[in-house]
């Protein structure tokens, strides 16, 4: 008996929206990328960009457990000498919501050309309000 294996041309891509509002990061995080690679199909193939759209609203409400907001540190490096740039989790809640969900989701999925595939299909709102209505996503809720 042969087993069976998507195609890309015949991946059906469903929308999912995700209220981040009192969820632990990882947990969001974790939950996202799980969509975003397809991972929650039957027809799950690991060559395949087989995931979903995801969009996930009230980013600035999301949960930091512990000390995480005083210790959590995040870092950018320009390229050049004395280039490097720390940011705590509390300032990156106030100000870059969005960039800390789209960054945790962006290091749970694989390196290469397919996980940037993937992150595309990621859209992350600081509110609850989203222009993707059109799609008729379907609310997922992660506990």
């Amino acid at each position: 008996m042969k087993s069976y294996m998507q195609k890309k041309e015949t991946v059906e891509r469903n929308w999912y929206v995700i209220d981040a509002k009192d969820i632990p990061l990882g947990r969001l995080a974790s939950r996202v990328a799980h969509i975003l690679r397809g991972k929650n199909k039957a027809i799950y193939t690991p060559h395949i960009d087989c995931g979903d759209y995801v969009i996930v609203i009230n980013a600035d409400k999301v949960l930091l457990t512990g000390d995480k907001l005083d210790k959590k540190i995040y870092y950018d490096h320009s390229g050049y000498q004395g280039g490097l740039r720390q940011r705590k989790a509390k300032e990156m809640v106030e100000k870059y919501p969005v960039e800390m969900v789209e960054r945790a989701v962006r290091g749970m999925l694989p390196n290469g050309r397919l996980g940037r595939a993937m992150y595309k299909k990621l859209f992350v709102y600081a509110q609850s309000e989203h222009p993707h209505m059109a799609q008729k996503p379907i609310s997922i809720d992660v506990k």
